[in-house]
């Protein structure tokens, strides 16, 4: 059965990254800043290397994430022991 033309579209705005190892779908087009929000994950507590380089917090909003990319992700939590 052939797809309608609204359905073919939403398949091609889909991408697939890894993130620390684990392959994850999203829609396309997202920015690093707007990945990061969609995990939920507050941005002063998280480091990005994006297919192995490390990416500076301020670049984040006009960092765009193309099919394939691989991410490593660093959520730092605080505490500690008393």
């Amino acid at each position: 059965m052939p797809l309608h033309e609204s359905e073919a579209a939403c398949e091609d705005q889909q991408m697939q990254v890894v993130i620390n190892g684990e392959d994850r779908n999203f829609e396309a087009p997202l920015t690093l800043a707007g990945l990061i929000q969609a995990l939920g994950m507050k941005t002063d507590r998280v480091a990005v290397e994006l297919n192995r380089e490390i990416v500076p917090r301020e670049q984040w909003d006009r960092t765009q994430l193309a099919d394939g990319d691989r991410l490593e992700i660093v959520h730092f939590v605080g505490g500690g022991s008393s």
